[in-house]
């Protein structure tokens, strides 16, 4: 299908001009055989947008696309070679999920219906005005906008924490709080350190909601909790058919960051060939998705977390040193709870507060004994344990410190083993017996609380002569 005539160029209106744009994180691929107006769309869409590329035809789009990723592409429908019916079919059964902008200097309803079941987006004749395609161009990038934000909420929701704040008042957690100010409004790397529980996914918000990317995604991910053969096809993404069962392309989770940032959680735990490729992406601001030859421009801030000392894992050879340094470019210590006792009674009032009408339950005052218990408790897995003492307190209705005396207990026991001439049987008997006697002797209760079953209890009490 061959034009009669080559259309005018497209007019300009500097008002409507001036209402678009614009879209620094976004691609435009325009495909048209006349040279004029593959020139005017790319001058017009390169003031706004982060990259702009064109092609005479269907063939030299296919070899751009394979290389490099495309939110939209702006297609002519009369090409030499093949259509660009064509080639959006082909397009769009290899797996491209953004836009397609169809133009045409005929006024053909079946042409249009043709390219409309094609996949097509739009549809726009010609002779346009700049502010049709400028219009065209802005629907399809807010409809991408919006498919990233709302696949990042509802990852979000899936995963959320429930902290929503830096909580205390210790010289530890204001020192941190001053931290997160400076860091926020900058672009840099954040690496976040402290033990497991101690709230780093708390702090990557904080400077996330501090930073100019607060309107943009925020998107946390848990590098331990994903397998070693998914995580590169989550990170990056993947092409239809790059492995069994990729049945069609597939975006990654650096791609739904796009314009904000992504939180990499334990960090330490990535396998060496992604720490390899994580390294390029930190350096190139690049992805390329898993059997993919294309190439994807990221504008997106990297906060890394971890609970291990990654000086050790370098030293080890199960980190690389250049990524180490790379993600260390500032970082910040989040400290244990038991360094910062005095803030304790102030964090689980925090999550009282937050957890009581969730749970549909009234809130629990915290007494002075209370709170001077909870000062008193190591709380090993720190805020989260504490998160999770709170809830359990709600539902209970009351907060049951006899727990925390035991588990305490518990943890006494075996320093004290350490110490004392005692075979391991023997600390263990005294630790059930401990726990059966705080239970008020109810076997049920005890076992629960030892975290093991009634029947092994029992047995065990059988063997050091005890009846009931």
């Amino acid at each position: 299908m061959a034009e009669a005539a080559r259309a005018p160029l497209p007019e300009t209106d500097a008002a409507s001009d001036a209402a678009f744009g614009p879209w620094p994180q976004h691609s435009v691929l325009v495909v048209d055989d006349e040279e004029g107006v593959r020139s005017f769309l790319a001058r017009a869409l390169g003031n706004r947008c982060g990259l702009v590329e064109s092609a005479p035809s269907a063939e030299a789009a296919a070899e751009l696309a394979n290389r490099i990723h495309f939110d939209v592409v702006i297609l002519d429908i009369a090409l030499p070679g093949k259509s660009g019916v064509q080639w959006l079919r082909e397009l769009k059964a290899g797996g491209f999920a953004g836009d397609v902008i169809l133009v045409t200097a005929f006024a053909d309803i079946d042409t249009a219906i043709q390219a409309l079941r094609a996949g097509a987006s739009d549809f726009i004749l010609k002779p346009f005005r700049l502010d049709q395609i400028l219009a065209s161009v802005k629907r399809s990038i807010d409809r991408a906008r919006l498919v990233r934000e709302n696949f990042v909420l509802k990852r979000q929701l899936a995963e959320r924490s429930g902290d929503e704040g830096i909580v205390g008042q210790s010289e530890a957690i204001q020192q941190v709080r001053t931290m997160v100010r400076r860091l926020a409004p900058m672009p840099s790397t954040v690496l976040v350190l402290g033990e497991s529980g101690t709230g780093k996914e708390v702090v990557a918000r904080a400077l996330h909601q501090l930073s100019p990317r607060a309107s943009r995604p925020f998107v946390p991910v848990n590098c331990a909790a994903i397998p070693g053969d998914l995580i590169e096809s989550e990170l990056f993404g993947h092409a239809k058919g790059a492995f069994t069962g990729a049945a069609d392309a597939r975006n990654g989770l650096f791609y739904y960051a796009q314009g904000g940032t992504i939180f990499l959680d334990e960090i330490a735990d990535l396998p060496p060939v992604i720490q390899t490729k994580l390294l390029r992406v930190l350096e190139d601001r690049r992805i390329r998705p898993v059997g993919s030859n294309r190439e994807v421009p990221v504008d997106v801030r990297v906060i890394a977390a971890t609970n291990r000392d990654l000086v050790h894992e370098v030293e080890s050879g199960r980190f690389r040193e250049d990524l180490f340094y790379r993600l260390d470019v500032v970082s910040i210590r989040l400290p244990p709870l038991r360094e910062r006792p005095g803030d304790i009674a102030m964090l689980a009032r925090h999550f009282v507060l937050q957890l009581a009408p969730h749970l549909g339950v009234e809130a629990l005052p915290l007494t002075a004994d209370v709170a001077r218990a909870l000062a008193e408790y190591p709380w090993r897995g720190n805020a989260r344990e504490l998160r999770n003492f709170v809830e359990r307190s709600l539902i209970l209705g009351h907060y049951p410190l006899e727990a925390l005396a035991i588990e305490d207990a518990g943890s006494d026991v075996e320093a004290d083993a350490l110490d004392a001439p005692e075979s391991l049987a023997e600390v263990e008997k005294r630790h059930m017996l401990s726990v059966l006697e705080a239970a008020g002797g109810n076997k049920t209760e005890a076992a629960r609380r030892l975290g093991i079953s009634r029947k092994t209890l029992e047995r065990k009490c059988a063997l050091w002569g005890i009846r009931s």
